[in-house]
C-alpha cells in the first residue's frame, strides 16, 4: 500500500511511518517543519526513515492547496494518514488564528486534493480533548463533543465535521481517530512527560493542577500506532474511534513513577486548574476494540520506563 503521511517528521507521524515501512508499505512523508518546537527534534524523528528505499520525504505546507493537488496527482496514494496539525491546548489560547488556518483549512485542502485523486481512504488524527467537560466518562464516540474548551480542540472538532462533509458528498472513505494523551519515545519536547522529566532532574518546581488529582488517559505510542495501522487496513465510509489506554491515572501517580525512574523527588507546586483543562480524560475504547481489533497493552509504569530509557540513550538527560 502507498500511504501519504502528513506530519511525518512529528512524534506520531514518524513512528507510524516507521511501522508501515517495516511491514513493507511505501510511504510519502510530508511536513513543513513548523518552528513550534526545534527542528533538531524533527530531524531525530526522521533519522531512521531517511534513506529507506520505500520512503519519500517532501517538505511542504497544508495551507498550499495547489501543491497538495499536484502531489496527489503525482503520487496517487492508496491511503492518507493525516497527522499534521498545530497542537497543544495552552498554546492555542495564545495563538488561536493559526489553528483555523492549519487544522481546519489545511485539512480541507488535503481532503479536496484526495477527492480528486482516486478516493484514497483517509485516516485523520483528532483528539480526546474534543469531549471537554460536559461529556460523561468514559467518553464515547457518539457524545455531541460540542463544548470544546480551547481553540485546539475546537479546530479538531471542526476538522472532523468538515471531513464528514467530504465523506458524505464525495464518498471519500474517512476514519477519525481521537488520540488520548500520547507519550513515549520520540515524544514532543513541549509535552508533559518530557517537561516533567527535565524539571525533576533540574530541581525546578512542577506545576500540578488541583494538587495533582487531575486524571489523564495516558496512551503509549506503540498502542496508538497499532490502532492507526488497523484503521488504515480497514476502510469505513465515515467512523470515529477513540484511541486511548482506557485507564486514567492521576498526575500525582504519573509524577511518582517518574521520580522512581529518575531517582529524584519532584518539587511540586499546586495551582488552580485553568479553564482550558478538564479534570479527567477517559476513553471508552470498546468500539475500536470491536471494529479495529484495537487492544492497548502498555500501562504507565512500563511506558515511562521505556521513555526514560530512550531519553538517556539519546543523551537528552
Amino acid at each position: 500500500m502507498k500511504i501519504f503521511i502528513t506530519g511525518a517528521a512529528g512524534f506520531v507521524g514518524s513512528r507510524l511511518a516507521k511501522s508501515l515501512l517495516d511491514r513493507g508499505d511505501q510511504v510519502i512523508g510530508f511536513d513543513n517543519f513548523d518552528p513550534y518546537y526545534a527542528r533538531i527534534h524533527k530531524d531525530r524523528h526522521l533519522r531512521d526513515l531517511l534513506g529507506h528505499p520505500a520512503f519519500t520525504f517532501i517538505e511542504g505546507d497544508l495551507r498550499n492547496a495547489p501543491t497538495l493537488k499536484q502531489l496527489f496527482a503525482r503520487h496517487t496514494p492508496d491511503a492518507v494518514a493525516h497527522l499534521a496539525a498545530m497542537a497543544a491546548v495552552r498554546y492555542s489560547m495564545l495563538h488561536p488564528l493559526i489553528y483555523g488556518e492549519v487544522n481546519v483549512q489545511g485539512t480541507m485542502n488535503l481532503l479536496d486534493a484526495a477527492r480528486h485523486t482516486g478516493q484514497p481512504r483517509c485516516i485523520i488524527a483528532s483528539t480526546g480533548s474534543v469531549y471537554g467537560t460536559s461529556t460523561p466518562v468514559p467518553f464515547k464516540e457518539d457524545a455531541p463533543a460540542d463544548r470544546p474548551l480551547a481553540p485546539y480542540p475546537a479546530s479538531k472538532r471542526s476538522m472532523e465535521l468538515m471531513a464528514h462533509c467530504f465523506a458524505h458528498l464525495f464518498k471519500l472513505p474517512t476514519t477519525i481517530l481521537r488520540f488520548f494523551n500520547v507519550y513515549g519515545p520520540h515524544g514532543r519536547p513541549d509535552m508533559m512527560p518530557w517537561q516533567w522529566t527535565l524539571d525533576i532532574l533540574a530541581g525546578k518546581p512542577l506545576t500540578l493542577y488541583n494538587a495533582g488529582h487531575i486524571k489523564r488517559d495516558w496512551t503509549y505510542i506503540d498502542d496508538i500506532v497499532n490502532g492507526f495501522v488497523a484503521a488504515l487496513d480497514k476502510p469505513f465510509a465515515y467512523e470515529i474511534f477513540n484511541l486511548g489506554c482506557s485507564n486514567p491515572v492521576e498526575n500525582l501517580e504519573f509524577v511518582a513513577t517518574l521520580e522512581g525512574l529518575l531517582g529524584k523527588k519532584a518539587a511540586v507546586v499546586d495551582t488552580p486548574t485553568p479553564a482550558s483543562e478538564p479534570m479527567i480524560t477517559y476513553a471508552d475504547v470498546s468500539k475500536a476494540r470491536s471494529l479495529l481489533g484495537y487492544n492497548p497493552r502498555v500501562q504507565v509504569a512500563e511506558g515511562l520506563d521505556s521513555f526514560v530509557t530512550w531519553m538517556r540513550t539519546e543523551k537528552l538527560i
